[in-house]
């Protein structure tokens, strides 16, 4: 069904609009996040938009009440709204994929029940994305475990660029980005080029040995400006590491402002490019980079040129500590990779 029609005139003057696509339209994530799609925040305040919202068959009245609050908003970037539970519909001729849609973990339930459940999903994703999407088509995936998720996705369109699939590390980039913050008074802007290497899972490695603060006016070594390399080695990464299910126990609920936020980083910067001197982490597909074994998505610090495309930042000193840290979260993700592998192979016969 269509909620606003596709098919709105376009001012004179204006760009085309692009088409963004959204899963899990309906849930809680999407209801953050589509205000910053919407408002011109992710694509620039020029750029008008035209949102697929995609969600399974029993969300759809609640998917319905979205489109009803995206009209309201009166916005005139958004020039049209199609809700669907077909990936068929959902992804035609889409510009961008923001894949928040993924079955969740339920109480008792093992991490090989769960890989399974999103292999199911992202196959089909997959191979929609493969069939009518666009082939220049970006796309973000946030459900969980999103890194298999997008390497899944990614193996069910071999029409489209492995490099045009990625996974969002950027919230846990900007929870690393506040504690230091925090850590050292100053102002989140003041800080650049945390990284986090790996998984989205409770072993990934946030890295804080190659950022910068500015101090004065001056650009400096955050390490040297911190001087507290027991807290960098163990409460940071720690916290970090274990902030979303902080969040869980607290409020109930799984973060969704600040993953919101976060997808709108990460896929700005995809959109118009990373700032001279500065790098952000993305899930990419691994190059061999690091001795991180070529093909599976794994978050390194990249830059990205406007237009979109990446490069893993190179040359960046790792110790026996780091070394030890991304070997570890490297050793989970192949173990998924293998799972996932298994269990699409039982599927095809």
């Amino acid at each position: 069904s269509s909620g606003i029609n596709a098919e709105w005139p376009l001012r004179p003057g204006n760009k085309s609009p692009i088409k963004i696509c959204i899963t899990g339209g309906a849930g809680q994530i999407a209801y953050s996040l589509l205000l910053e799609v919407a408002s011109g925040k992710v694509f620039g305040a020029d750029q008008p938009v035209i949102l697929h919202l995609l969600d399974i068959p029993h969300c759809m009245e609640k998917l319905n009440g979205v489109v009803m609050e995206l009209e309201d908003l009166a916005l005139s970037l958004v020039r049209g709204v199609v809700a669907t539970d077909d990936p068929m519909v959902a992804f035609a001729d889409v510009d961008v994929a923001l894949l928040l849609g993924a079955f969740p973990r339920l109480k008792g339930m093992e991490r090989k029940d769960l890989l399974a459940k999103n292999n199911d999903i992202f196959r089909v994703t997959g191979k929609a994305i493969d069939s009518v999407g666009k082939k220049s088509i970006k796309v973000v995936v946030v459900g969980n475990p999103c890194n298999t998720n997008a390497l899944t996705c990614m193996k069910n369109a071999p029409s489209i660029p492995k490099e045009n699939f990625t996974c969002l590390t950027r919230l846990d980039q900007n929870r690393a980005k506040s504690q230091l913050a925090h850590k050292l008074g100053v102002s989140v802007s003041q800080i650049m080029n945390v990284i986090i290497w790996g998984n989205h899972s409770g072993t990934q490695f946030p890295d804080a040995r190659h950022a910068s603060v500015v101090l004065n006016g001056v650009i400096q070594p955050l390490t040297g400006a911190l001087s507290d390399d027991a807290w960098i080695k163990s409460d940071f990464i720690t916290t970090v590491q274990s902030r979303g299910a902080a969040v869980i126990k607290a409020r109930g609920l799984s973060s969704a402002m600040s993953a919101a936020k976060a997808i709108g980083d990460h896929t700005r910067d995809w959109w118009f490019g990373t700032k001279e001197g500065e790098f952000t982490s993305m899930g990419v597909i691994s190059d061999g980079s690091y001795n991180i074994p070529a093909g599976i998505i794994y978050s390194f610090p990249v830059t990205i040129q406007a237009g979109g495309k990446w490069s893993i930042v190179q040359g960046l000193k790792q110790d026996d500590f780091a070394t030890e840290k991304m070997v570890a979260t490297y050793n989970e993700l192949q173990e998924e990779a293998t799972e996932a592998a298994k269990l699409a192979a039982e599927a095809d016969n």
